[in-house]
């Protein structure tokens, strides 16, 4: 197996890191992306603790089954519907937990909003 040389990336990475605003969208995007990697991973272990496979899930909800497979075996962005439709067949419920204070995430402006008025 010959192995991917990904020096120059993560040089490039570093360097772009030391902006300070690259590296608040940078940490802002990995906590976004981290989150739907656990709720994912979180659906599918109770999946496999319910016995459930994959196109009976998909079945359940109304979905291809290619879709969901893709969904529990890749990197992918799912709508939040799929989740909450995926929680309820497996019994679950979704949840937001407000993380402990001082971790407030800032709200960006969009360009020429001055004033904080869109």
């Amino acid at each position: 197996m010959t192995l991917l040389d990904t020096s120059y990336h993560k040089r490039h990475r570093a360097e772009r890191l030391r902006n300070p605003e690259f590296a608040r969208e940078y940490e802002a995007t990995r906590r976004q992306i981290d989150q739907i990697d656990a709720v994912v991973r979180t659906l599918d272990h109770l999946r496999i603790q319910a016995g459930m496979p994959k196109a009976e899930l998909a079945r359940r909800i109304g979905k291809n089954p290619a879709a969901i497979r893709r969904l529990f075996s890749s990197e992918v962005n799912p709508e939040l519907g799929t989740v909450a439709a995926i929680a309820v067949a497996l019994n679950a419920e979704i949840k937001i937990v407000p993380q402990k204070a001082g971790r407030t995430p800032r709200r960006r402006r969009p360009p020429g909003d001055v004033a904080g008025v869109v």
